[in-house]
């Protein structure tokens, strides 16, 4: 990225909460395959997840959460990885047919191309929300902070301290307005996308390039899980207090110019899509 591209972290000044420090992964997690030693590899506070053609794996947490600050420390595969999606998302139960989810996925991509991040939304089933951007820093090279904020108000996608998406919950004033409500478990994973995940599905896995490698770090969990005796929407819970109900200034800005200089892909403004001009009611109250 250009030097005279101004980084979107130079307009912050609110600082979000600090992640606890060097949790232990089966604390709160727990793997959901690939669990053979090598797919995934327990090391306390860091698990490996590793994908060949044999298998990858994935882990979840052991509890189900209905609002909360979510967060991980995530490095990618690097080098080759066309079709690896290496995922961190919420999903409340998937096999249900009306689920509710929100995604991280990292695309990969070829030796020389940028990797790119895809966040998708999920309500009562209901997904195509994607929308995409190239980072402005390479996040094969090292961890960094992925998190999701998640309460009555809204759903903010952070990575690092950014805002890179933000989603009102206007349920109950705008008619068919669909906000994520259900119980969620936090999940991550490593699968193959060979079928959509580069250049639209053109590019697929070189196998021989395998195995892809992803480390995953920060395996606390700041939520409201289903043991807890507070209801999830309390302003109790300081994750539903005022500061976190909308973004303040200095996130807005930084939003902003996530948008304006790193997004490329936008289901709100693509015109193929919604060529009657029918956009989905979130469209208009970002």
């Amino acid at each position: 990225m250009a030097s005279s591209v101004q980084q979107p972290w130079l307009l912050l000044i609110v600082l979000l909460p600090a992640v606890a420090a060097n949790p232990i992964f089966d604390e709160n997690y727990a793997p959901t395959w690939g669990a053979d030693g090598y797919h995934l590899v327990d090391q306390g506070t860091e698990v490996r997840i590793t994908m060949d053609r044999n298998s990858g794996a994935g882990f979840g947490s052991k509890l189900s959460y209905g609002s909360g600050f979510f967060h991980m420390r995530i490095k990618i595969p690097g080098g080759y990885t066309a079709g690896v999606v290496t995922a961190y998302y919420l999903s409340s139960d998937p096999d249900s047919g009306n689920h509710d989810e929100v995604d991280f996925e990292f695309l990969g991509n070829v030796d020389g191309k940028p990797i790119t991040l895809q966040t998708n939304v999920f309500v009562n089933g209901h997904g195509d929300r994607e929308q995409r951007l190239g980072l402005w820093f390479d996040p094969a090279a090292d961890f960094h902070d992925y998190r999701i904020l998640w309460n009555p108000y809204q759903l903010v996608v952070f990575v690092d301290e950014v805002p890179i998406r933000v989603m009102r919950n206007m349920t109950g004033r705008v008619p068919e307005y669909e906000f994520p409500a259900k119980r969620m478990r936090l999940r991550a994973s490593m699968w193959d996308g060979s079928g959509w995940a580069t250049d639209g599905g053109r590019t697929k896995i070189d196998w021989n390039r395998a195995p892809f490698t992803a480390a995953f770090r920060g395996f606390g969990v700041d939520a409201c899980a289903n043991t807890s005796a507070t209801p999830c929407g309390s302003p109790d819970l300081w994750w539903n207090a005022r500061r976190y109900r909308r973004l303040s200034a200095q996130q807005r800005a930084a939003y902003e110019n996530v948008k304006n200089t790193y997004m490329n892909y936008d289901y709100c403004t693509d015109k193929d899509r919604f060529a009657n001009g029918n956009v989905p009611p979130e469209c208009s109250y970002d």
